[in-house]
């Protein structure tokens, strides 16, 4: 799953131009989760299952649809807070086979909705447990908000539904520095940072000169020449302005806004001081996740295979065996699927 991160967990945080906060309860108080400006970038991504935090009681993961741990002793909240009179902006997406969807949008059956995201949320601010229908094209569907479904009238067909808050580069917070502290004496060169931007399914993924013409390290000698000015980049018929003043990325043709970070990699904060590679699990039955290995059915890839394949293309698709099956595994979608018998399972990409 590619939406997993870890990130330091610090209390108490001071909350400061947010307008919202996320909670773990300890004992019987809530506690402000230092840093939370990460997993509010995360769970903007409608394609983010959830994420794995540190805590004082060891590794928990956050799940984004439920709002629970994985840890029975811990809860987790979101609280929004904004001036009387000011809401929320929220964006309501359905999954297609491939991907997830804003309402109003095409999918893949190149068909806008009938409706918007704002269309759905003024139905479910009425009833947060009720049902309505639209119709895209001729085809209508039935929404479900006990549920979170969306069903096809005519043939059953059921995708999942997800409600999200959107990014907002005035959320204060969610620019983003370094996952770690950083050492205020110590001196950086211009190679002592990545630069990363948030994509589709809720990975961090660095620039690259070969797709936009700028990597990291000329991004960050364009920020040290100017901290608070803009970069502009073109990658095949969209121009884009990368924003350092508010660390986000704003497609100029549609206006789409990505999260942006800068992360220390040298010294010894750098994640291959651990000296291993990210792994690739997929969920088996009974909902366990296991690793890819040639071991395993003697497939024919490892986690290794899959992550090299992965650099190359971010956005491919890799076809393997196993001793019975051939899989395709959707590293967009983040899905592998039985090219037999179309059975579907979720894959995650677990960064050391």
């Amino acid at each position: 799953m590619a939406n997993e991160e870890e990130f330091p967990y610090l209390l108490p945080a001071p909350v400061s131009g947010k307008h919202y906060e996320w909670q773990l309860s300890v004992g019987h108080q809530w506690l402000t989760i230092d840093n939370d400006y990460v997993i509010e970038t995360h769970y903007c991504q409608p394609g983010a299952k959830g994420m794995t935090i540190n805590t004082s009681q060891g590794k928990v993961f956050i799940d984004f649809d439920n709002l629970q741990t994985t840890n029975a002793a811990l809860k987790v909240q979101r609280i929004s807070f904004l001036p009387q009179g000011q809401t929320e902006e929220v964006g309501w997406y359905f999954r297609d086979d491939h991907l997830w969807h804003e309402y109003g949008s095409q999918g893949s059956a190149m068909l806008a909705s009938s409706i918007s995201s704002r269309d759905v949320e003024h139905q479910f601010a009425l009833n947060p447990q009720g049902n309505f229908t639209f119709k895209v094209g001729r085809a209508c569907y039935k929404l479900d908000f006990s549920t979170m479904t969306q069903t096809n009238c005519i043939t059953g067909l059921c995708r999942n539904v997800r409600r999200r808050p959107k990014f907002s580069s005035r959320a204060g917070s969610l620019y983003s520095t370094s996952l770690l502290p950083v050492d205020s004496s110590s001196q950086l060169t211009d190679g002592g940072y990545k630069w990363e931007f948030m994509a589709e399914e809720g990975e961090w993924t660095e620039y690259q000169a070969h797709i936009c013409s700028f990597a990291s390290i000329d991004i960050e000698r364009q920020y040290q020449l100017n901290p608070q000015g803009q970069l502009h980049f073109v990658i095949k018929r969209f121009s884009y302005t990368l924003d350092f003043s508010s660390m986000c990325q704003v497609n100029n043709n549609i206006g789409t806004r990505r999260a942006v970070r800068r992360t220390v990699i040298n010294g010894g904060q750098q994640r291959s001081r651990l000296g291993t590679q990210p792994r690739w699990q997929f969920r088996d039955v009974g909902g366990i996740w296991k690793d890819y290995s040639n071991e395993c059915d003697q497939c024919s890839i490892s986690s290794q295979d899959i992550e090299q394949q992965y650099l190359k293309n971010p956005s491919g698709i890799l076809i393997f065996n196993t001793q019975e099956f051939s899989y395709e595994l959707n590293f967009s979608a983040m899905t592998q699927r039985n090219m037999s018998t179309n059975t579907t399972r979720s894959v995650r990409r677990l960064n050391p």
